[in-house]
């Protein structure tokens, strides 16, 4: 099937030249971009070849698939759950865990058919998912029916607290915490043989862990190596608050990342989640052995992780680390909006150095689309816009009054425009959004269960009641 976009207002491609063409055109051979260049140029290639249809694209704009490169899709039926006086550990032990505890396997495909489809309305193409709660199976055959591109994984620790807080239920526990980290990685290794490469090689899996305190350092550094044994990555949250850094310095003496650098945990295969709490020779140390960070702005935010006021990304990004975006899960971040990260990105450092050239709209782009597929080790077929790789895009409508008028494309996606504006997204050559629906769901009787089975699941965790904002856990 040969599909010809002709006529498009712009195409951003996000390519080394960062080339924004007008009146362009993008040739999509079945699930692959074939061509991509100005109309003319992409007609005088095609020469006398025809194409299966044509589609008028003067009323869009084109950018790549947006990458999300942090996501917990389990976490979707907790949307405004969680109250937004809480620290990152007290979430974790006393919220997050409680909810995750009820959530069985039912619950879990509607959670994740419900957040890939929110990601596809909002653009995102392709996502790293932390970890099932369930198993790596369950996540990757409801991502793949939808049509989306990501990666998978198993979720699990080996460091069970010794007191087990209220909500936490057995049965989670039991799945969630292994008796040592050898019998962990031991089920990790299975699910990556199992779910890598699933859906035609649309759907990767990874070695995911929990990270922090609830595994151990053996975890921590045996999850990189068998990842790279395998072929595949690993991620975990690493340095996620300012608390964590502390109470690792108070145990071991060295801040988090330190400890796993001393001990030779870095690697290129390694995407560590908000990494917030770095020292500088952290983020040198990140540079120096090519691992990747996914920072999570709305999370950020709502968590109070200090994003603004110790995090380094900015020195992450001049240093050479990739630093992908990511949304997170919607009870840490309220939203599977990765456009909405954009946004936030291009703009919270600025204000926060008041430095008007620190990190601005094209470091943002780029962040939601080529870093993050390199982060993700998937830039050699997606993240821009050019021939030979998947056809992943979004197509915006220029008609919305987001967009009228507007003058330079990569300012006003940034600035102007929001997910209401995007009229398509495709993945793999194929529109899964469009038409204001998508395509691939029946999204109204998903919403009723995601309802029904959102509220069960806060009754079941008795998180309708007096919950703690603060932990000890860990300490």
């Amino acid at each position: 099937m040969r599909t010809l976009i002709r006529n498009l207002g712009f195409a951003m491609t996000v390519d080394a030249q960062d080339r924004v063409l007008t009146d362009a055109a993008v040739l999509v051979e079945d699930d692959r971009i074939a061509d991509v260049g100005t109309t003319g140029e992409v007609r005088a290639r095609l020469g006398q070849q025809q194409v299966d249809r044509e589609i008028d694209g003067s009323r869009y704009g084109l950018l790549p698939g947006f990458v999300d490169a942090h996501v917990h899709l389990s976490e979707t039926l907790s949307r405004a759950v969680f109250p937004d006086v809480l620290a990152t550990r007290a979430w974790v032990f006393h919220w997050a865990k409680p909810f995750y505890a009820h959530v069985g396997r039912s619950d879990e495909e509607v959670s994740v058919r419900l957040g890939a489809a929110e990601m596809l309305r909002s653009g995102t193409t392709c996502f790293l998912d932390m970890g099932a709660q369930n198993d790596a199976g369950l996540t990757a055959r409801a991502a793949a029916d939808l049509g989306i591109r990501g990666i998978v994984g198993r979720h699990a620790a080996d460091r069970k607290p010794a007191d087990i807080p209220p909500g936490w239920s057995a049965e989670m526990v039991e799945h969630h915490f292994f008796p040592g980290h050898a019998e962990a990685l031991a089920a990790l290794e299975d699910s990556v043989r199992q779910w890598n490469g699933y859906a035609g090689g649309r759907i990767r899996c990874w070695v995911n862990i929990e990270g922090k305190e609830p595994c151990s350092l053996e975890l921590h550094l045996g999850a990189r190596e068998l990842a790279k044994r395998l072929g595949v990555g690993t991620t975990y949250h690493i340095a996620s608050s300012i608390e964590e850094s502390q109470v690792s310095e108070k145990k071991y003496g060295r801040w988090p990342v330190t400890r796993i650098a001393e001990n030779g945990g870095l690697g290129d295969n390694l995407v560590l989640a908000h990494a917030v709490a770095l020292t500088d020779p952290e983020v040198a140390a990140l540079a120096e052995h090519g691992t990747s960070v996914a920072f999570c702005p709305s999370t950020s935010l709502k968590l109070a992780k200090g994003a603004t006021c110790i995090g380094k990304y900015p020195e992450m990004v001049r240093a050479g680390v990739t630093v992908g975006l990511g949304t997170d899960g919607v009870s840490a971040a309220g939203n599977l909006n990765l456009h909405r990260q954009i946004h936030l990105a291009a703009g919270l450092f600025k204000d926060a150095r008041m430095d008007p050239a620190v990190l601005g709209a094209r470091e943002a782009v780029r962040m939601a689309t080529i870093d993050g597929a390199r982060a993700l080790g998937w830039d050699d077929e997606i993240g821009s816009l050019e021939p030979g790789k998947q056809a992943d895009f979004v197509l915006f409508d220029l008609d919305h009054h987001e967009w009228t008028p507007f003058a330079d494309p990569l300012q006003a996606v940034v600035w102007s425009a929001s997910a209401a504006s995007i009229a398509q997204t495709w993945v793999a050559g194929r529109a899964l959004f469009a038409d204001g629906r998508v395509t691939t769901v029946d999204e109204v009787s998903l919403r009723s269960e995601a309802r029904r089975r959102a509220a069960d699941i806060v009754a079941r965790a008795g998180l309708t009641g007096a919950v703690p904002t603060s932990t000890t856990l860990y300490d």
